[in-house]
């Protein structure tokens, strides 16, 4: 008896591969594209935007992997100043990672403003800004803010506000300089990811930030 060759296994487990590679490529592609979408409440110049009382600058590390100062935290703390100095925000809010004694994000954005000449009381720090949802949640939660601007570049911006529009609070942002693709190719592939994760958040898991602690209102009553 002649007996039938079995197609073998590997091409179909190849097909089904692929279908998913397309699958989940364009998914992340929806997800972007869906974040990208809120590109126009996104501001380059301060004439455009209005007053809110607080800017939310987002934290990042003050210095590359490679040694010497980043550039994208160096874009954010000039873009907060030139906010503050043209009047269309009273206090900054300084929101990074600090889950580590040894790395200090808001410490070293409130330093860097000062440098700046911004005064020190207009300054404040959220010590819990893990991740850019901790941020922006907390600003509500926490520092009771109805409204705020976000200051970071505009990749950056477009997926906070994302992530504020999906959890009801109002704001705008204010778009620091930011670095081509090509002299910061491994932030802008992992900004993809984050993006996917943001609609989660959003639509799915609606996670909330890692602490949220007492009411801390700015300013503070008098």
């Amino acid at each position: 008896m002649i007996q039938r060759k079995k197609r073998p296994r590997k091409w179909l487990l190849a097909g089904v591969a692929v279908g998913l590679l397309i699958l989940g490529t364009g998914f992340v592609l929806a997800c972007n594209w869906r974040v990208a979408a809120l590109a126009g409440l996104t501001h380059d110049h301060p004439s455009g935007l209005p007053h809110n009382q607080v800017g939310l600058v987002l934290g990042c590390s003050p210095f590359k992997k490679g040694g010497g100062s980043n550039p994208f935290f160096v874009h954010r703390m000039d873009a907060a100043e030139q906010l503050y100095k043209s009047r269309k925000i009273d206090y900054i809010l300084v929101s990074g990672d600090n889950r580590r004694q040894e790395y200090d994000e808001p410490t070293e954005m409130r330093k860097a403003l000062i440098e700046r000449g911004i005064p020190a009381q207009r300054i404040v720090r959220d010590y819990a800004g893990f991740t850019t949802l901790d941020s922006v949640v907390r600003a509500r939660k926490v520092f009771q803010l109805e409204t705020f601007t976000i200051i970071s570049q505009q990749f950056h911006n477009e997926r906070a506000l994302y992530l504020a529009r999906g959890y009801g609070i109002e704001a705008v942002a204010f778009n620091a300089p930011t670095l081509a693709v090509t002299a910061a190719a491994k932030t802008y592939v992992r900004e993809m990811f984050a993006r996917v994760r943001a609609v989660l958040d959003v639509h799915l898991f609606r996670r909330d930030p890692h602490f949220l602690g007492p009411s801390l209102p700015i300013p503070q009553p008098q």
